[in-house]
């Protein structure tokens, strides 16, 4: 009868240099989420800031076990760019919309719980989508369902189901510029799949 108690168990093998490096290179986006969040929790960007948001972001992934976060391995600057001119443009169209409701007679008559069924599997993807989401003004990601990739919004002013169909067309659209970006060739073909046969309801 074999014992596999650990005692009996044979101890880790060090990890060489090349495996250290891709396991670094790994956690890299992660690290980088959490320096920037760092900075917007204090609100301003400043050496201090940044010297500090690097220090705790390498406590917190050595301290917590974290699961390693999987790159794709490409990057597209172009789609890059146009993600982050998006954004800028739905920010500022997101605050101009959500004063006008706030001012309005009307004011916010309807809000809703929306679920959206997203295409990647991504946990990088799927982190920077509920992030851009819930930044720009008139949604906020209420809950992530990681192992379905499910993001539940709260949504400001949907009164009716073309309104809860043109948010799920957002956040889909965020996703397939981030996809484009730095998602998988599987992703990319997902996402131009449900953009062109996009019917407006969950998946």
């Amino acid at each position: 009868m074999t014992d596999f108690s650990p005692t009996n168990a044979e101890p880790a093998e060090p990890l060489t240099r090349r495996e250290l490096r891709w396991r670094i290179w790994q956690q890299l986006p992660l690290i980088l989420l959490l320096v920037a969040l760092w900075m917007l929790l204090w609100g301003t960007v400043s050496p201090l800031s940044v010297t500090s948001g690097v220090l705790i972001a390498f406590a917190v992934t050595s301290a917590l076990y974290l699961p390693p976060v999987q790159l794709s391995g490409r990057f597209n600057p172009f789609w890059f760019a146009l993600y982050l001119i998006r954004f800028l443009g739905e920010l500022v169209a997101g605050s101009v919309k959500v004063s006008w409701q706030a001012f309005s007679p009307k004011g916010v008559t309807k809000n809703s719980i929306v679920a959206v069924q997203l295409v990647t599997r991504s946990d990088i993807i799927m982190t920077l989508t509920a992030i851009t989401v819930t930044l720009i003004p008139g949604s906020l990601v209420l809950e992530v369902d990681r192992h379905k990739s499910v993001l539940y919004l709260h949504a400001l002013n949907t009164t009716d189901e073309s309104a809860v169909n043109a948010l799920r067309r957002s956040v889909h659209s965020v996703e397939r510029s981030l996809v484009r970006a730095i998602g998988s060739p599987e992703d990319v073909a997902n996402c131009r799949a449900l953009a062109s046969g996009y019917d407006g309801r969950t998946r």
